[in-house]
């Protein structure tokens, strides 16, 4: 079974859950931090930054990429600390390509090893389980003058970058992922052109999107084979996609940006192929279909991660090439808290855990990323109330889909640094 359209199936529950614990939830739930910064305590970070072609990604008007932005960087033994201060016995970070691997193949830096085994070290000293996320958007620049992920070499060059982080890490790390939002890195660096990828077009992100499909599938086999007793997921970004307004047009509208959004990397994933019925412009991604892709892009994974900001409203708009739809910003739509990046609704994560949880083929669902975030400390602390309840009602939510049978088997919230109403919530009502 699989939820191919937005609004089939997933009729919310109207519960209330007024008070919970941490006891709520099961002995098995896994409570984590999610950290996307660079380390302040990388000796390496401004001598390899310009090798990322992630490092110039704009997202309104900050400029960040994981494991490479100068203006976004964390104390990991600090951070460390305080997780194990909350009580949260999880901790997820990512590798960096090009920080361990510079050339993206060939000669290896064993400083960033060295470095990664320090991060690894303190959590396990600390009896905080590591989660490491293998690729996290960045890729050497050197191989994207190769054609990137465009470019079917990559399934090889992937297979040796994994193989480099098995070998140096597979004696403590349990928990893989694989990649992060490869919906993100294809879709902003191929498809809009909003990563420094030097080519764009549906000639390039219709195979970068196959080839990142494809090392999914690698990566999760290596490791399982290399280290059977270990735990590999791979993360998407998931957004739930409302229509403008119930006409055929804008339904049809918010099912194709369903399908580019949300089906397009795990239903093949699944052995359900390509959502080409409802994005017909998908049926040319055929030609970089090989022989054997079918059964080589399969993953049975140990657990799926979503990460879920918010929700998106969609109209249909024939001038849109490819979809034929747009995206209403919250300001058109009156959002109460458009003044955030991404205006929350909390009710969307209960969807999303419904909706992934229809898939067959999912065993669990952690929630590696949820936030909503503002622009600047001083919004912040203007904003802390409303953080606070935003907090606690993803919370509620997460419990709602829980309790109707949800595959949810984990929560962990975007780094405390920059969230410490997380830190207050979490330490006041659930310890």
């Amino acid at each position: 079974m699989h939820p191919c359209n937005t609004m089939a199936n997933l009729d919310y529950s109207e519960d209330n859950i007024i008070l919970f614990t941490k006891k709520d939830f099961d002995d098995e739930f896994l409570w984590g931090l999610s950290e996307t910064a660079i380390p302040l305590n990388a000796p390496f970070k401004n001598d390899l930054n310009d090798l990322s072609v992630c490092d110039e990604v704009t997202f309104k008007a900050n400029q960040f990429c994981n494991t490479n932005n100068q203006g976004l960087h964390f104390n990991y033994k600090e951070e460390i600390h305080n997780t194990k201060q909350l009580g949260i016995s999880n901790f997820r970070f990512s590798f960096s390509w090009n920080l361990i691997i510079p050339n993206g193949i060939g000669t290896i830096n064993q400083e960033a090893i060295d470095f990664y085994h320090d991060i690894i070290d303190t959590c396990l000293l600390n009896g905080i389980e590591p989660f490491v996320t293998l690729c996290h958007w960045n890729l050497p620049e050197a191989l994207e003058k190769k054609g990137g992920w465009a470019n079917r070499e990559i399934i090889y060059w992937f297979e040796e970058y994994v193989k480099v982080c098995i070998n140096a890490f597979k004696g403590k790390v349990k928990y893989w992922i694989v990649l992060n939002e490869p919906s993100v890195f294809t879709g902003a660096g191929y498809y809009l052109g909003i990563h420094k990828f030097k080519k764009r077009g549906e000639n390039n992100f219709l195979p970068a999107v196959h080839h990142a499909l494809l090392c999914q599938a690698i990566g999760f086999k290596l490791i399982k084979k290399e280290i059977p007793n270990s735990q590999v997921g791979t993360t998407f970004s998931s957004t739930y996609i409302v229509p403008k307004t119930t006409s055929f047009k804008d339904v049809t509208a918010a099912n194709r940006v369903d399908a580019l959004l949300n089906r397009i990397f795990i239903e093949p994933s699944l052995g359900l192929g390509y959502p080409i019925d409802t994005l017909p412009f998908l049926k040319n991604i055929k030609r970089y279909i090989a022989q054997g892709d079918n059964e080589l892009i399969l993953a049975q994974f140990d657990f799926v991660g979503i990460q879920n900001y918010t929700r998106e409203v969609v109209a249909h708009n024939m001038y849109i090439p490819f979809i034929n739809a747009e995206i209403i910003s919250p300001q058109k739509i009156n959002s109460k808290n458009a003044s955030m990046y991404f205006g929350p609704h909390p009710k969307t994560i209960y969807l999303m855990i419904k909706k992934y949880s229809l898939y067959e083929g999912v065993k669990k669902i952690i929630i590696t990323e949820n936030e909503a975030f503002n622009k600047n400390e001083a919004q912040l602390k203007k904003f802390h109330d409303e953080r606070l309840d935003y907090n606690k009602s993803n919370l509620e939510q997460v419990l709602l889909a829980k309790k109707i049978g949800g595959k949810i088997g984990g929560y962990f919230i975007q780094n405390s640094s920059v969230n410490s109403e997380w830190a207050e919530f979490y330490k006041s009502a659930l310890i």
